[in-house]
């Protein structure tokens, strides 16, 4: 049985893309003076929230400024000016877009019976949260749904000083466990999967049926892939396990 098993938060516990398309959908379609189609602006604005992550997880800015340069790509094709003053684009974030992006999240309906049986095993696993995130968002998404009372640790790269998958060894020490005896769960093959069954973890791949990325279908794993359809069916595929 694995000593730890890592989990990830967005698109395995809780459904981010949702929320994101629900919220910006909603912003678009109240926009007067848009220069695209609402799918557009939509597309738009996940393509944005991307690039742009990925500069906050390099370390080339803040979680906040990410936000601000988001908007600033964005807000020309909403029909709307960009404020210079980065504090316009801090209310604009706060009050037109995260107040309605937290009341869409939505947590998958397998996340808790999946906690409760992992619970239940004798000498069962310890549980962490391991998510490229903000610490406070991905902490407060927990709460919202009661979840965090299950993870010893919600590890994000402010307390590990790097964001997957170049954290996992990190990950790991921080547990204070051998990475062939932690386990990693996410929705992305490649990262939450491949990268950790090369720094010696077993990853374990939750296959949604959708693509987290584009939307589209899911990707195309090889037979020697450890694969699940929902989050209940874990504990028969862990190490030492008949799955």
């Amino acid at each position: 049985m694995a000593d730890v098993i890592f989990f990830d938060l967005d698109g395995t516990l809780v459904d981010h893309r949702g929320a994101v398309f629900e919220t910006i959908g909603r912003i678009v379609q109240d926009a007067p003076d848009a220069t695209a189609p609402p799918e557009e602006l939509v597309a738009l604005w996940w393509t944005l929230e991307a690039r742009h992550m990925r500069e906050y997880l390099a370390g080339r800015c803040s979680f906040a400024e990410h936000h601000r340069r988001r908007l600033r790509s964005f807000l020309p094709a909403l029909g709307e000016p960009v404020p210079e003053d980065p504090g316009l684009l801090d209310a604009w974030i706060a009050e037109r877009y995260l107040a309605g992006f937290e009341e869409s999240w939505r947590c998958y309906p397998d996340v808790r019976p999946c906690l409760e049986a992992l619970k239940r095993l004798s000498r069962g696993p310890r549980l962490a949260v391991l998510t490229n995130g903000d610490p406070g968002q991905q902490r407060a998404k927990l709460a919202r749904f009661g979840l965090l009372e299950y993870f010893e640790a919600v590890l994000t790269p402010t307390e590990l000083g790097a964001a997957k998958p170049a954290a996992y060894a990190t990950a790991c020490r921080w547990m204070r466990t051998d990475p062939a005896q932690a386990v990693n769960v996410g929705d992305m093959l490649e990262s939450d999967v491949n990268a950790a069954a090369l720094a010696g973890l077993t990853g374990i791949w939750l296959d949604r049926g959708i693509d987290f990325v584009t939307g589209g279908p899911s990707p195309t794993a090889d037979g020697t892939v450890r694969r699940i359809e929902r989050l209940t069916d874990l504990p028969g595929h862990l190490p030492g396990t008949d799955a």
